[in-house]
């Protein structure tokens, strides 16, 4: 089924050029320069995900996503300022699944919203990574838990807030303790699309991985970096 992707931004230039990109990905598209006039769409007629800007007037995309949680689990994505990580911070911790700075890639935030769509998706019994009732598996590396159906992280027993992008990294990390990846390969398991990252871009989420991990744990050195090869998970 074709999915539908709401766009909220006072932008109109934004609200146009990305309308049409994904139109010519396949997906059906909404588009709303107003907060408070999306919130209300959105009670009516839920898309499938949100696109949001959080610089708006009236209602921010802030308060609007914390309108949304208080009787949604709508996926949502961000778009942030450049390098303003304290929006992103708190975007996160409020349930935004995660966030592209701008000026932005098109084709790089339709990949993003590709792999939360899939993220979304149930999984059937009989699937990789499906258990009992069609549940996916919860991963316990030592110290880390992570659950795909819930978006959960753990270390230590302390929750870790991740993008979905950043979930999905960590995740081919983890799944094979001590066997090196190449950023190819995180790229494959990030974006699983025809769309090049460079590598500077997993470089770039390696370290927030460890920033998040540290915040909790200031000894954190899960994962490692193995030189001109990639990066591995320690297997504890």
């Amino acid at each position: 089924m074709t999915a539908t992707i709401a766009l909220v931004d006072d932008d109109r230039n934004i609200l146009t050029s990305v309308s049409i990109a994904l139109q010519t990905e396949g997906f059906v598209t909404r588009v709303y320069s107003d907060g408070e006039v999306a919130l209300k769409a959105f009670a009516e007629n839920p898309p499938d995900l949100a696109v949001l800007d959080i610089k708006m007037p009236r209602m921010d995309g802030l308060e609007l996503l914390r309108r949304l949680r208080e009787k949604s689990r709508l996926p949502v994505i961000f778009l942030t300022s450049k390098d303003d990580e304290l929006d992103e911070a708190l975007g996160l911790a409020m349930g935004a699944d995660d966030y592209i700075a701008k000026p932005f890639s098109q084709r790089l935030l339709i990949a993003r919203i590709r792999a939360i769509l899939r993220r979304a998706e149930p999984v059937q019994p009989g699937e990789p990574g499906s258990a009992e009732g069609g549940a996916q598996a919860v991963l316990e590396r030592g110290r880390l838990a992570m659950d795909p159906a819930r978006h959960k992280v753990t270390w230590n027993g302390e929750n870790v807030v991740l993008t979905v992008t950043e979930f999905l990294i960590l995740e081919t990390l983890a799944s094979r303790p001590g066997i090196v990846k190449t950023r190819n390969q995180l790229m494959d398991a990030a974006y699983q699309d025809d769309i090049y990252v460079d590598d500077r871009t997993i470089d770039s989420h390696i370290k927030r991985l460890r920033r998040k991990f540290r915040q909790v744990d200031k000894d954190f050195d899960a994962i490692e970096t193995l030189y001109g090869a990639g990066y591995r998970f320690a297997d504890e």
